[in-house]
């Protein structure tokens, strides 16, 4: 290439050497007689010499190639027969080294007055420098549109990257590499005087496996790049495996051509090195080492943000934990699991709790709540708020009690933060649970026979916005435990699925709480797996499962315990029906009718009668004459009392049923409330033969 092809192609070149090099020459062409007249210049350009040009057009054209001929032909006579006055034309003639060289013909159709085309007159132009420029700025613009793409993609990426694990998967995940404009990838931190390759993407690079975490030392190329702070651009791989000859061994494994090491500075700062592999490439010219550099700077700049993030995340999420209780107190009667959750999002730290606090008189107190907002001031303020919560509770105050003086206290630190919980006492022994809400979620039960369901809790306004409102009112609610239900606690990030209302989670966490298994630390990790994976957990999450012991009786003894909601008439049917089967599989069906009808005829009057629900047991009683024990307890104080139905009456007759049907039965006082019992039977106990008896 000559020294003006190369200032051609570098663009400089002035006006006045352009059309020096452009050669122009003229033509004549006389359509009566079919000669045509061309300067020498013109037939310079046409590739013709002049001393041997005999002034016939077709002379001109021989070193054509055919198909363009025929198109220059067809142009002229369109023009000639169309009445233009004048054509253009472009085309490539072949030259003797098989170089096209462009020529542009200009002309202008000279007529008679009758319109009869009689002469063509024109220039003839030279353009092949000029097609050369145009070619060579198409394609410096091409490439810097694919430079200025892959900076821009790379950035797009990187902007959205929080963490050192954003940033690697922003690079190594999908089109992470086609935005690189790179086929493999490898990416080290330098840390305490190693280098730790933290992701290594492209096929076949598995091999540096070996190299993932060494001592930084000039033995290898990225960590040669990353001490010396220059970058170094490999085009051949021998001469790599020549300069670090523990590295050599490798080289033959590796499906590339070329690579570029660059040392990863933010700040004055040394992060470690980035190094890029091509398959397609042997060289790289200004433009792609600029390039190269520019995805370093860009990639050093995430992650930078991205350490000093984790740096702030670790400390934020160890003072929050520090917040929480280590250690979960275990309980005769019963089982409890706490799960927690940070949130994928900002700091992962909030102001979500759970707290399990011992109580007086055997009892266990439960709580979980959610300080609103996501940062370590909602962390600070749950500290506090859960210590404070724990000693009003310690103090054995009432629910109700406990949440007002826990609201006056979030109140009075000034902190502009509510906050939503969910306390309840839980008697494990009796299973008496009494609850308070504060703008939270209600707890959901899975019942023995696998039902779940959610109590209506009746609730007050949020932590400290009640103070601020001045209705520091928190209704209890009082429910019954009864062994081998599960109650369920926890925070909204849980239930609240991104696009989906909150009836939708709940009902998602009640189908998962019914599909786990039973005991409480399996469950946690059953709603854990299901749900924070399903749904990404973009909130906080406190989770709380409390189980009370099950109750399963002996062999000789078996038992049931059951509750029924009083707004769930399926339930008596259900309840009916388990009495029934249980019956059938100890080996008693001759008192299963008995005992359904009667089980009705005792839930019913609950049901009817009382304000909330029932607990139903049905036992075995353990005597050589085997009876079934039927009980159903209830909160109401009021006993039942004999009436005499008249004989269009149509209720009254459940006592006598109870005198015809059973063996005896009485009420008795429980706790705040009372259990109707009953007794069938007796039913006479097998004889077992003596060993070798007859």
């Amino acid at each position: 290439m000559t020294d003006d092809d190369r200032r051609t192609r570098s663009g400089e070149i002035g006006p006045a050497e352009w059309l020096a090099m452009n050669r122009t020459g003229s033509f004549d062409w006389d359509l009566d007689t079919g000669t045509i007249d061309v300067d020498e210049s013109g037939l310079l350009i046409f590739g013709v010499a002049p001393d041997t040009f005999d002034g016939r057009p077709v002379s001109i054209v021989t070193r054509l190639a055919p198909d363009e001929q025929v198109k220059l032909e067809d142009v002229v006579r369109q023009a000639v027969r169309g009445g233009a006055v004048s054509y253009t034309a472009h085309f490539p003639i072949p030259q003797a080294d098989g170089s096209p060289h462009w020529t542009h013909v200009q002309a202008r159709i000279l007529r008679s007055p009758d319109g009869r085309a009689r002469r063509i007159v024109g220039i003839v132009r030279d353009t092949t420098a000029e097609v050369a420029h145009f070619a060579f700025v198409q394609d410096l613009e091409k490439r810097r549109e694919v430079q200025t793409n892959i900076v821009e993609r790379t950035t797009s990426a990187l902007s959205r990257a929080v963490t050192v694990d954003d940033v690697t998967a922003a690079l190594t995940g999908p089109g992470g590499l086609a935005r690189l404009g790179a086929d493999g990838l490898a990416l080290g931190l330098v840390e305490n005087g190693s280098l730790n390759i933290i992701a290594l993407s492209g096929e076949s690079l598995d091999v540096l496996n070996d190299f993932r975490s060494r001592r930084l030392d000039r033995k290898l190329p990225l960590a040669e790049t990353v001490l010396s702070g220059r970058p170094r651009f490999v085009s051949s791989f021998p001469s790599l495996g020549r300069d670090f000859p523990e590295l050599a061994p490798y080289l033959p494994h590796l499906e590339f051509r070329a690579a570029c090491y660059l040392p990863l500075v933010a700040q004055a700062r040394s992060l470690g090195g980035m190094a890029l592999f091509y398959r397609g490439r042997t060289s790289f010219n200004a433009d792609e080492r600029n390039l190269a550099l520019g995805l370093a700077a860009i990639v050093a700049q995430s992650l930078q943000r991205a350490l000093l993030f984790d740096e702030e995340r670790e400390l934020a999420t160890g003072l929050q934990e520090t917040m929480l209780p280590r250690r979960i107190p275990q309980f005769p009667g019963g089982e409890i699991a706490v799960r927690y959750h940070a949130a994928w999002s900002g700091r992962q730290v909030g102001g979500d709790w759970y707290d399990v606090i011992p109580l007086p008189r055997g009892r266990v107190g439960i709580v979980v709540g959610d300080v609103q907002g996501h940062d370590t001031h909602a962390a600070a303020i749950m500290g506090q708020l859960r210590i404070a919560l724990r000693a009003y509770a310690g103090e054995g105050h009432a629910p109700s009690t406990v949440l007002a003086r826990a609201s006056r206290f979030l109140a009075e630190l000034d902190t502009n933060r509510f906050a939503t919980c969910t306390y309840a006492q839980v008697d494990l022994a009796s299973g008496a649970l009494r609850a308070v809400r504060a703008g939270h979620l209600g707890p959901l039960i899975r019942h023995t026979d696998g039902r779940v369901g959610q109590p209506k809790l009746r609730g007050g306004l949020p932590l400290g916005l009640a103070t601020v409102f001045g209705d520091e009112e928190f209704p209890e609610t009082r429910l019954d435990l009864v062994p081998g239900e599960t109650l369920v606690l926890c925070t909204d990030g849980l239930v609240e699925q991104p696009g989906s209302d909150i009836e939708s989670g709940l009902a998602a966490l009640s189908g998962a709480i019914a599909s786990g298994p039973p005991q409480a630390e399996a469950l946690a990790d059953h709603l854990s797996e299901r749900l924070w994976e399903r749904w990404g957990s973009g909130d906080d999450v406190a989770l709380l499962v409390l189980r009370r012991s099950p109750d399963p009786g002996t062999p000789r003894a078996p038992r049931i315990h059951q509750y029924i909601h009083q707004a769930d008439p399926q339930g008596l049917s259900d309840a009916r029906a388990a009495v029934g089967q249980a019956l059938r599989d100890w080996g008693m069906p001759e008192l299963a009718d008995d005992a359904e009808l009667l089980t009705g005829e005792l839930l019913v009057n609950v049901l009817l009668h009382t304000e909330g629900g029932a607990v139903l047991t049905l036992e075995v009683l353990p005597e050589p004459v085997r009876r079934v024990r039927l009980s159903v307890q209830d909160r109401s104080s009021a006993w039942p009392r004999r009436r005499t139905p008249g004989e269009a009456a149509t209720s009254g007759r459940g006592l006598l049923l109870l005198d015809a049907l059973a063996s005896r039965w009485g009420v008795e006082p429980r706790g705040e409330g009372k259990a109707v019992w009953c007794e069938i039977g007796p039913v006479p106990v097998a004889v077992e033969s003596a060993p070798g008896g007859g």
